[in-house]
C-alpha cells in the first residue's frame, strides 16, 4: 500500500478562485473480452483510437498538461498511439484496479504531498474505453462538484436496461448519494432502479487523497476499486453526489467487439448530422462511412457507399460520387470525384475532375481543374493546372506542367530496380498515347512526343520525338501465309 500523505483537506470551491482542474484518464487495462493482442484503447472507432477520442475531448475542457493518462498494458505502445497530444502519462505497472490507478497518479496530482506544493484542487475521473464523452458534460461535472462543494460527484445515467452496473441510492431523492450498489449485491428492490454509476468521476483533490489509503480489496478481484470511495467517504461523513446525464448513450463504453461496432456507427451517424446542419448534402448517411475528424464544406453533395477518412478536408460545392474513398487528402472547392476513385495523402485543386476509378496514391497534387481520368494511378506528382491524363496510364515522380495532354496508356517508368528517378513535362507538353517515358528524362515547354513512342532522352522544347519501329507494308503477305496452310491441311 502507497504511504498516506498528509494532505489538506479542503473543498475545491471553498474561495472565490476558479478550481485548478486535472483530467486523469482510466487507460491501463487490457480489454480481455476483445480478444485482441491489441490494447482496448487503441482499438479504432469513429476513425481513431478510442482514447483519442477521449483525449481530444478532455483537451476541450482542460489544457493538455492538465491530462494524465494512466497506462499499464502495453503501455509503450499506447504512450506512442498518443504521444503527440501533449498529455501526461502515468505508468500502473501492476493493475490492481481503479482506485491503485489513482494511488500511482498521486504525485503528479498532488506533487509531494506535504500540501505546500498541491498542483490541482479537483480531479476528474474518465474512462479511456467511452468515446462518447462530451465536454459539456465533463464541465457540467465539474460545475456541478464545485457548486455543491462535495467531496466526490458520480456521472450518472438511466438505462432501460441498467444489469451489470452499480445502481445509485440516493439519499431521499436528493443529490446526496447514500451508497452504490454492484448487481451481484443489489436486492430485488435495488434492482429495479435505473440510475447506474457511469464511472465517472470528480473528486476534491486533497480529501481523496487523505482517504484513498482507506480502500480494501476485500473482494472477488482483490483489487482497489474506485467506487469504493464513495463508502469511504461516506464513513468520513464527507459529501458525495450524483448528477445525471441527458443522454445515457455518451457514458457506454466498449467490453467487446459488437459493443464497440455499435459505438462507431453512433459516433458516424452523429458526424452526418454535423455535416448536414453545416449544409452539406448527404445521401443515404447510414451507407457513409465518415471519420470524426473529416471537414466538409457547404454545399457539397456525397452520395451513397463513400468513405472519407482521417483528416481529409473537402471544399465547398464539391460532388464525391458513389463508391469512392478518400483518406488523409485536401480537396478544393467544385471538385468532382467520379465513382470508385481511390484518394490517398493527395491533394485536388479547385474544380478538378477525378475518376471514375482512379488512384491517386500519396504525394499526389492534382492542379486546379486538372483531370485524372478512368484507370489513371499516380504517385507522387504534380499535375499542373488544366492538365489532363484522362485514360489508363501510370504518372509516378513525375513533374508535370500547365495544359499537358497526357494521352492514353502513357508510363512514366520511374524505378530503374533499385533507385526511383523523376520524369520532368513542361507546360503545353503533348504526349501521345501509349507512350514510355523512361525516367530520369525531361520533355520541354511545348514538345510533342508522337504515340506510341518509348523516350530515353531529353526532348527539347517545341520538338517532335519519335521513338518507334519505322513501319513496313509486305503486300500479299497474309494471302500467301493463307495458302500455305491450306496445303499443309490437304
Amino acid at each position: 500500500m502507497v504511504k498516506k500523505p498528509k494532505t489538506k483537506s479542503k473543498s475545491s470551491g471553498s474561495n472565490s478562485q476558479p478550481p485548478r482542474i486535472a483530467i486523469a484518464i482510466m487507460a491501463a487495462g487490457k480489454g480481455t473480452r476483445l480478444k485482441s493482442k491489441y490494447p482496448k484503447v487503441l482499438h479504432e472507432v469513429g476513425g481513431k483510437s478510442i482514447l483519442a477520442h477521449v483525449i481530444a475531448t478532455a483537451q476541450k475542457v482542460v489544457p493538455a498538461h492538465d491530462i494524465f493518462v494512466i497506462i499499464g498494458h502495453e503501455a509503450d505502445r499506447v504512450r506512442e498511439a498518443v504521444a503527440g497530444t501533449g498529455v501526461n502519462f502515468v505508468l500502473q505497472a501492476a493493475q490492481r484496479g481503479t482506485g491503485h490507478a489513482l494511488m500511482v497518479a498521486r504525485e503528479a496530482i498532488v506533487g509531494n504531498g506535504t500540501g505546500d506544493d498541491e498542483k490541482y484542487d479537483q480531479v476528474i475521473v474518465l474512462s479511456g474505453d467511452a468515446p462518447l464523452i462530451t465536454a459539456e458534460t465533463i464541465r457540467m461535472l465539474s460545475a456541478f462538484h464545485t457548486a455543491q462543494r462535495a467531496t466526490m460527484t458520480l456521472l450518472t445515467a438511466d438505462l432501460d436496461d441498467p444489469y451489470g452496473y452499480g445502481r445509485v441510492i440516493r439519499k431521499g431523492g436528493r443529490v446526496e448519494v447514500q451508497a452504490i450498489v454492484e448487481e451481484k449485491s443489489a436486492t430485488a428492490q435495488q434492482k429495479k432502479i435505473h440510475e447506474i454509476n457511469s464511472g465517472f468521476y470528480a473528486f476534491d483533490v486533497p480529501a481523496l487523497y487523505e482517504h484513498i489509503d482507506d480502500l480494501s480489496t476485500d473482494n472477488a478481484h482483490g483489487e482497489y476499486y474506485l467506487t469504493d470511495m464513495a463508502a469511504v467517504f461516506h464513513r468520513a461523513r464527507k459529501k458525495v453526489v450524483a448528477i445525471k446525464t441527458s443522454d445515457a448513450g455518451e457514458v457506454l463504453g466498449s467490453n467487446t467487439r459488437a459493443e464497440m461496432m455499435a459505438l462507431d456507427a453512433r459516433l458516424r451517424l452523429a458526424k452526418c448530422r454535423e455535416l448536414l446542419e453545416r449544409g452539406v448534402t448527404i445521401f443515404y448517411p447510414h451507407t457513409c462511412v465518415i471519420d470524426s475528424d473529416v471537414e466538409v464544406g457547404a454545399d457539397t453533395v456525397i452520395e451513397p457507399f463513400v468513405q472519407l477518412l482521417g483528416s481529409t478536408k473537402i471544399g465547398a460545392d464539391c460532388r464525391i460520387r458513389s463508391y469512392s474513398v478518400i483518406g488523409n487528402s485536401v480537396l478544393g472547392d467544385r471538385v468532382t470525384v467520379k465513382p470508385g476513385t481511390i484518394m490517398e495523402d493527395s491533394r485536388a485543386g479547385a474544380g478538378a475532375v477525378l475518376g471514375p476509378y482512379s488512384h491517386l496514391r500519396p504525394g499526389s497534387d492534382v492542379g486546379e481543374g486538372a483531370h485524372v481520368g478512368n484507370f489513371v494511378e499516380t504517385k507522387k506528382i504534380k499535375l499542373g493546372k488544366g492538365s489532363k491524363a484522362n485514360h489508363l496510364s501510370y504518372l509516378g515522380d513525375a513533374e508535370i506542367g500547365e495544359g499537358v495532354n497526357i494521352g492514353a496508356g502513357t508510363i512514366t517508368c520511374n524505378y530503374d530496380g533499385v533507385n526511383k528517378h523523376k520524369t520532368v513535362i513542361e507546360d503545353g507538353v503533348f504526349v501521345g498515347s501509349d507512350s514510355t517515358l523512361v525516367a530520369p528524362v525531361k520533355i520541354g515547354r511545348g514538345a510533342y512526343v508522337a504515340a506510341a513512342s518509348c523516350i530515353t532522352e531529353d526532348v527539347p522544347a517545341d520538338a517532335l520525338a519519335l521513338g518507334r519501329a519505322r513501319q513496313s507494308v509486305k503486300e500479299g503477305w497474309a494471302r500467301a501465309k493463307r495458302e500455305v496452310q491450306k496445303e499443309r491441311n490437304r
